[in-house]
């Protein structure tokens, strides 16, 4: 092959280290927040179920007005380093909290810049990613996210240790990796001008809707029936805390199944560019059921982790897989409103897995919460063998 389909390239390392950076950011706070919010400020399970599908949702949601718009602009970069700094400057209000008023603020602040980034960042990959590598570029990208996904835990337990549970100091010193994520981002990417074509008509017309194509719907589909099965991690905290051990050293379940993930996403991203997208995606689901049934089952260390470790693992499978195929099946000048309606979808699941989750926590018990995730997982792998050669990708 030649250099250009071989070499990811040297944007997308950038960007997966601003991700990194930006999770060091989020994740030690995020890893701290369910503790935080029913230890200190007396706020329910249930409501802290409610809270994190809230804040996850409008993630998504905004991903399709900030795709739509990267898609009318024909310019990625701008949005993205809005989104970047929005979630930067909101980290101080979680140190500032007193109750659930400020906290809600702050996370749904913090949730929309996520949202404002996520679509024209991954539309940029696209754009700039020869397509034989790109379920490699997107692997590399989740490796490096998730590298700060473990490693924002990881700081935490051990500033927890040291400062004898100081939630607040943990959360102030989370501001310096978000700033210092932004400003990589503004001086170390520099948008090409072919990146992406600007949309001639509104990239939300019916014209342009029905260009995306079945292949693509049937993505968003599967994509958001996955999410129901995917409840957030807060509940992985939540398990582990039931093991009644010191509240410092529970971010390392985090830190565990993120470990997990860096490890796998980048191996199976180049995989999924080999390989049919729809074995990859069932193979992952297989896994998922798998995590879900041993975390339902056991309550021991043992069984923790290896159901922690198997969730790791599907998603390193699944992830940047998704990612690839919605890029696989979107016309160039159309996908930041692709992967904007992919998420729009995916944060409808979301919302309700979160709350059906909490449901389901707080009346019957942790077990089945796990045994829910499992059922819709089981849900979405029969989809993908029953339709996985008509909409090949």
């Amino acid at each position: 092959m030649s250099q250009t389909t071989t070499t990811i390239p040297r944007a997308i390392w950038v960007l997966g280290f601003v991700s990194m950076l930006m999770d060091i950011s989020s994740e030690m706070i995020h890893s701290l927040l369910p503790m935080f919010m029913v230890g200190t400020l007396g706020i329910s399970v249930l409501v802290v179920g409610l809270i994190d599908g809230l804040a996850e949702s409008t993630t998504l949601f905004v991903k399709v007005f900030s795709g739509v718009w990267s898609d009318r602009l024909g310019k990625r970069k701008g949005l993205a380093v809005f989104g970047y700094g929005l979630s930067a400057l909101t980290k101080p209000l979680f140190a500032l909290s007193q109750g659930m008023g400020l906290l809600l603020t702050a996370r749904l602040m913090d949730r929309i810049g996520k949202g404002i980034r996520g679509a024209p960042r991954d539309a940029l990959i696209a754009d700039i990613t020869p397509a034989g590598i790109r379920g490699a570029a997107f692997g590399l990208r989740q490796t490096l996210d998730t590298i700060g996904a473990f490693a924002g835990p990881l700081l935490a337990t051990v500033l927890m240790l040291l400062w004898a549970n100081d939630y607040r100091r943990v959360f102030w010193l989370a501001v310096i990796p978000g700033l210092l994520a932004t400003g990589l981002l503004i001086f170390g990417v520099h948008e090409p001008k072919t990146s992406a074509a600007k949309t001639a008509i509104n990239p939300i017309s019916r014209q342009n809707l029905q260009r995306l194509g079945a292949s693509y719907w049937w993505v968003v589909v599967v994509g958001g029936v996955f999410t129901l099965a995917r409840f957030s991690e807060t509940f992985l905290i939540l398990r582990a805390q039931q093991l009644s051990i010191p509240v410092a050293w529970v971010p390392l379940i985090m830190v565990a199944m993120n470990l997990v993930y860096a490890a796998s996403a980048y191996p199976f991203g180049k995989l999924s560019d080999r390989v049919s997208h729809s074995s990859l995606l069932a193979s992952g689901l297989v896994v998922l059921i798998a995590s879900d049934l041993i975390l339902a089952h056991n309550s021991s260390w043992t069984g923790l982790f290896a159901g922690v470790a198997l969730w790791g693992v599907h998603m390193g499978m699944t992830q940047g897989l998704l990612a690839s195929m919605v890029a696989a099946t979107a016309p160039a000048d159309l996908r930041g409103t692709a992967f904007g309606f992919f998420n729009l979808i995916s944060g409808a699941g979301l919302l309700l897995a979160s709350l059906v989750a909490g449901l389901l926590w707080d009346q019957l018990g942790a077990a089945f919460t796990f045994y829910a995730g499992a059922g819709f997982a089981v849900l979405t792998l029969i989809g993908v063998l029953l339709f996985p050669r008509k909409y090949q990708v």
